[in-house]
């Protein structure tokens, strides 16, 4: 790589002596934290909630991948997480394109990744006790965004899967005009759902979106507060950098 596409892509390079952790070992003191009361006082239902979100994050590939690249620097965990967030991102649209929305492989990969996004930020907000903070909280913002136009696209694969509105979807597109138009809850217009499991999958849907609102509001206008990934560096004075 030339030295201005590491410039572009890299930014500052790994220092000396900089702080690197193993994703997975850094995961599982996150648990063993929660476990053990060592940042938080908790204990029952809230207990249970944090630990299962924390041990969510086993089950999705985004940790295996950052686990892979951790000995190479941060810069370059980083740059790595972008391209399979855009890679999730770009996923639902490649299934509506091919025409993949029925065959069961490329719609359960497309589920699993969606699920491992919906349980990130609640997971990073709630249970991430002993990660260290971001290196960056504006690339944060703009993941996240990102994140959520995943979300969105995955959505509207689901509603063109199902056809469980008052008139079939004849273009790819309809659904995520739909899927839009449900998460920006602007109203139903011309497409609503006349199904039980679609009135279901709307309710999914919105809650989605009022979770991702109230989250994103309090914990990115207000700014870095307490422990854990969103609050390290108030607590690390400022060093943290991500796991």
């Amino acid at each position: 790589m030339s030295k201005r596409a590491r410039q572009l892509f890299l930014g500052r390079p790994t220092q000396p002596g900089e702080a690197l952790h193993s994703t997975l070992r850094k995961r599982w003191e996150n648990v063993l934290a929660i476990w053990n009361n060592t940042y938080e006082e908790d204990a029952g239902l809230e207990k249970v909630v944090r630990l299962c979100l924390a041990l969510s994050q086993f089950l999705f590939p985004g940790t295996y991948i950052r686990h892979l690249f951790w000995r190479q620097g941060n810069a370059v965990q980083d740059l790595t997480t972008e391209v399979y967030v855009l890679l999730k991102t770009s996923f639902p649209l490649a299934v509506l394109l091919f025409q993949w929305e029925d065959m069961l492989w490329p719609f359960a990969l497309m589920i699993w990744m969606m699920l491992e996004t919906v349980l990130y930020i609640p997971t990073m907000i709630f249970a991430s006790d002993a990660l260290p903070s971001p290196r960056s909280y504006r690339r944060t913002k703009l993941l996240i965004f990102i994140n959520y136009l995943e979300v969105v696209f995955a959505f509207g694969v689901i509603h063109f899967r199902g056809q469980y509105f008052n008139q079939p979807f004849l273009h790819w597109s309809d659904a995520l005009y739909t899927s839009f138009v449900v998460t920006s809850t602007i109203g139903f217009g011309d497409f609503f759902p006349v199904s039980g499991y679609g009135k279901l999958i709307i309710c999914f849907q919105s809650l989605f979106y009022l979770s991702y609102i109230a989250l994103f509001i309090s914990f990115f206008t207000s700014g870095p507060s307490g422990g854990g990934y969103f609050g390290g560096l108030a607590r690390k004075g400022g060093s943290g950098k991500e796991g």
